[in-house]
């Protein structure tokens, strides 16, 4: 007893720093719904993932992922857009990638079990350097 007493302090580092390692597992780190660019081109080319933007109109017409669909996350539930084959994997982007995770859920619910969103959504898309584009009514 006298040993964790004198250790009090390690003992309590030992326990914070245990803790931070296993919160990434925790908190979704393994096996998470979230990707990076490099990930989402990855699923893209090898296992021909389907671009979903769930912006609004006006934000998709902007500038946009090439070749994404155009889904606002509002109609998710009701949309004839999403692919018919529910095994195909879908990389969920948005402005910023706040909505695209909710959407991403959405979608795992929906029966899309591979649905990820982009870490940082279509500005993490650009900053790749990725292809981006404008509707024509932009």
């Amino acid at each position: 007893m006298q040993f964790f007493i004198d250790n009090a302090l390690l003992i309590a580092v030992a326990f914070v720093s245990g803790g931070m390692l296993v919160w990434p597992l925790v908190r979704g780190g393994a096996g998470s719904s979230s990707i990076g660019t490099a990930e989402a081109v990855r699923l893209i080319n090898r296992e021909k993932a389907v671009l979903i933007d769930v912006s609004e109109p006006r934000e998709y017409d902007g500038g946009h992922a090439a070749n994404a669909r155009n889904v606002p996350v509002g109609q998710i539930e009701n949309s004839k857009d999403l692919p018919s084959n529910k095994a195909l994997p879908l990389v969920v982007l948005c402005p910023t990638g706040a909505r695209a995770g909710r959407a991403a859920a959405t979608l795992r619910k929906l029966g899309y079990a591979n649905a990820k969103s982009v870490s940082g959504g279509n500005n993490a898309w650009r900053d790749a350097g990725l292809p981006m584009q404008k509707s024509a009514t932009a």
